[in-house]
């Protein structure tokens, strides 16, 4: 039976790791994806919205992302937003849609967008060491108000350890998959 203080810890430590991967898919590694662009916000119907929630976003193949608004005339606006995002990809409007072919990354690109995947799995480790600080506080607070024996505390330290190294390392096995994703041409 787990103890609730470290089913609380293993869960935030999975939302911690969802959120790193999460951030890892924005990464342009010149294989199309719609996470490139879903979150771009466009100026329709007075206020702002995310681009998924105002068009079908596909990627026909790997080196194209299609965009096309479910309101034909919000193509303009997100002709717009899309060209301000800076994304590096031009879109081109074809009819009722926008197609954004994507370009060769140079190999200085690569490198920059693997640093980028260095500083986003590092900011997932260090939110997963905040897990394991507030968890292990909370341990202590329990053993100290009585509410847990000295056993069931070095125990519970021992799991809280465990699940710390293993999301670390579930963090840092997808950061080397992005960066093998990223360098490989």
């Amino acid at each position: 039976m787990s103890h609730p203080i470290l089913t609380e810890a293993q869960t935030r430590m999975k939302k911690a790791i969802d959120f790193t991967l999460h951030e890892f898919s924005t990464i342009h590694t010149g294989k199309a994806s719609p996470a490139m662009v879903e979150g771009v916000m466009v100026e329709a119907y007075g206020s702002m919205m995310r681009l998924k929630e105002c068009a079908a976003i596909s990627t026909p193949d790997a080196r194209l992302i299609q965009v096309q608004p479910w309101d034909k005339s919000l193509i303009r606006a997100v002709e717009k937003a899309l060209q301000q995002a800076n994304l590096g990809i031009n879109p081109i409007v074809d009819g009722g849609l926008i197609r954004m072919p994507l370009p060769d990354l140079s190999r200085e690109r690569r490198l920059e967008f693997v640093k980028v995947a260095h500083k986003l799995a590092e900011e997932g480790r260090v939110n997963i060491r905040h897990v394991r600080r507030d968890t292990m506080e909370a341990v202590k607070k329990a053993k100290k108000d009585g509410k847990m024996s000295e056993d069931e505390e070095k125990r519970l330290e021992k799991e809280i350890q465990v699940a710390t190294d293993k999301s670390i390392k579930d963090i840092d096995t997808h950061l080397a998959a992005k960066e093998k994703e990223l360098t490989t041409v």
